[in-house]
Order: C-alpha cells, then sequence, then structure tokens
C-alpha cells in the first residue's frame, strides 16, 4: 500500500511568513515543508509537497492523487470558499482528506466560515497555526496504524480501515 501524503496548497500560501504575520505567522512555506518532510521521515510516509494559485492545477494534482496517495492534506487558501471543482475533485477520491487552516476561519470574516472543502474532507484542522499540518500528518499515521492492528487481527476497532482499504484498492 502506498504510503505517499499530497501536502497541498492553494492561492497565496507562497507569501506565507511576510503576508498577514499578525494572522498567518512567521514561518514561510518552505519552513512548512522542512517540517511536514521531517515528521513524514520519523512517520515512515513520503509526501507530495505543493502548493498553487491556480485552481486548475490544485485540480490536476487531486486526480493525480487519486492514483498514487494514501491521503491529502490540503490547506486549499482563499478556494476553500469558492471552489467546487476542487470539492468535486477530492470527492472522486477515495483516500482519507484533511483540510488545513493555519488561522480559526470561524473567529474570521462571515464568507470565511463556509467551506466546500469541508463537505467532503475526513477532518478539518483549523487554528493550529502551521502545526496543522502536523496533526494531519501524525494522523495518517495513526490510520495506517490502526489499519496494519486490524490487518493482524489484534484491534477490534475498525474506524478508518474501510478507508484505508479503499485507498490501497486505487494503488
Amino acid at each position: 500500500m502506498s504510503r505517499t501524503v499530497y501536502v497541498l496548497n492553494g492561492p497565496n500560501l507562497n507569501l506565507l511568513g511576510k503576508r498577514e504575520p499578525h494572522i498567518y505567522g512567521h514561518e514561510t512555506l518552505a519552513d512548512v515543508e522542512a517540517q511536514c518532510r521531517t515528521l513524514a521521515a520519523e512517520l515512515n510516509l513520503s509526501i507530495e509537497f505543493r502548493q498553487s494559485n491556480a485552481e486548475f492545477q490544485i485540480i490536476d494534482w487531486i486526480h493525480a492523487a487519486r492514483e498514487t496517495a494514501a491521503a491529502i492534506v490540503i490547506n486549499p487558501g482563499g478556494f476553500t470558499h469558492t471552489s467546487i471543482a476542487i470539492m468535486d475533485a477530492l470527492n472522486a477520491c477515495k483516500c482519507p482528506v484533511f483540510e488545513v487552516h493555519i488561522s480559526n476561519v470561524h473567529r474570521r470574516e462571515s464568507f470565511r466560515h463556509h467551506s466546500y472543502v469541508s463537505l467532503t474532507a475526513t477532518g478539518v484542522m483549523a487554528g493550529f497555526g502551521t502545526h496543522g499540518y502536523s496533526l494531519a500528518l501524525r494522523h495518517v499515521a495513526q490510520l495506517f496504524a490502526k489499519e496494519a492492528a486490524n490487518a493482524s487481527g489484534t484491534n477490534k476497532d475498525r474506524q478508518g480501515s474501510r478507508v484505508m482499504k479503499e485507498a490501497a484498492e486505487k494503488t
């Protein structure tokens, strides 16, 4: 089974650390990527870390993930509130999807309270700063551990096994 996690970042995240640091902090996207790569190695995961300001590019990456990824971690940025196309692409994936937002979108402007991505996401991390990426990766690793325990027959808790089984079938 693939242990590749696609970590996808939407518009303006290339400006992380420079754009509104009072909201998003001072870490850059390169810092986030380095942290994700370090943690992924510790968790025996591989990652495809990507960022684009173009909706079509994110959709193309989601389509690629359908074939190879065990999970998707996505910070869709401004596309969160506008992109039915990204939601539809994620709906076509059988792997778990984790939505990450650096800020707590529910404490901000009302238009940020609606997420098309949340309608398809397995889980949502919001307001944890860039630590939300680590939380998502750790949860993916935990799903793998549960699946391994289920496969060995030592764990009666089957939550998550359907999702991981579907991900395995497509790889």
